[in-house]
């Protein structure tokens, strides 16, 4: 394999390492949306699937060069509900 074709292989790794963060980074948009949700019509609500997919994201970022996540607690939604 010559020069061009490794960085061409390197740079398309990154490129899909990149889709596939941001397609996790969606699916925890997505479930921090519907915990807020229920939290503001004062439902009860878990951030089990925030974290769960958060685990996935961390676990992705040890891959490649995506940004990491932090963990949410139940505390950090009712606070942004408050304040919002």
């Amino acid at each position: 394999m010559n020069v061009h074709e490794a960085i061409s292989k390197h740079s398309n790794a990154q490129h899909l390492h990149l889709v596939r963060f941001a397609e996790l980074d969606e699916k925890r948009e997505q479930a921090i949306d519907a915990a807020v949700d229920l939290c503001k019509r004062g439902l009860p609500f878990t951030v089990d699937a925030i974290n769960a997919i958060t685990a996935q994201i961390i676990a992705h970022a040890k891959e490649g060069i995506s940004p990491l996540r932090s963990y949410v607690n139940e505390d950090m939604v009712r606070d942004y509900v408050n304040k919002g």
